[in-house]
């Protein structure tokens, strides 16, 4: 599942949330406005129903409702399914870790590993702050899991990078993560 599905899962089962019952085209219509577009969210709709985290009642052909089936259960497997995902993170930032370790790796490859690692990182770490605005993910015991974890990977990470004989292998990491800076011309 990428990133945006996620998002937009979680927006859906926010909204649930809020309004209890709700008309699938309310739903859908306030999910779009805040992420995605009407195909995806149709789709993950679709899915949540299939999954089995959402109810749908059919009452006529224009009106369909939707409705959270248990909550605690719905959030507490997202947080499961993000919990196994940073698992997987940080065991491989330590092979890497190890492996730059024992293999004399070139520069230019061990800058691009960090790179990938550091954005592995940071989209992970952007959902889970995306959820902290939620408090039914804060209050659930895998949240502070999660992000302990994420601290784990921040600090190998940062032990790597501190421990490269190159004394500029720290500055080539930030010019190669900056943002593009746009012109005033480039901008609509």
């Amino acid at each position: 599942m990428d990133i945006t599905s996620e998002i937009i899962r979680t927006e859906i089962l926010r909204v649930l949330n809020e309004g209890g019952k709700i008309r699938g085209n309310e739903l859908a219509e306030r999910v779009i406005k805040k992420v995605g577009n009407e195909k995806i969210v149709y789709r993950e709709i679709s899915s949540l129903v299939q999954s089995g985290e959402i109810d749908k009642k059919v009452h006529s052909r224009a009106h369909i409702e939707y409705e959270l089936i248990n909550l605690d259960e719905s959030v507490n497997e997202q947080l499961k399914n993000l919990h196994k995902e940073i698992e997987v993170i940080y065991d491989e930032i330590k092979k890497f870790n190890i492996t730059i370790e024992q293999e004399k790796l070139i520069f230019q490859e061990r800058l691009r590993s960090v790179i990938h690692l550091i954005h592995i990182v940071q989209s992970t770490d952007g959902i889970m702050k995306l959820l902290s605005h939620y408090p039914s993910f804060k209050k659930d015991k895998m949240y502070s899991q999660i992000v302990r974890r994420i601290d784990d990977c921040w600090q190998i990470i940062m032990g790597v990078i501190a421990h490269q004989d190159e004394e500029n292998f720290l500055n080539e990491i930030l010019s190669n993560l900056r943002v593009l800076q746009f012109d005033a011309k480039n901008v609509n």
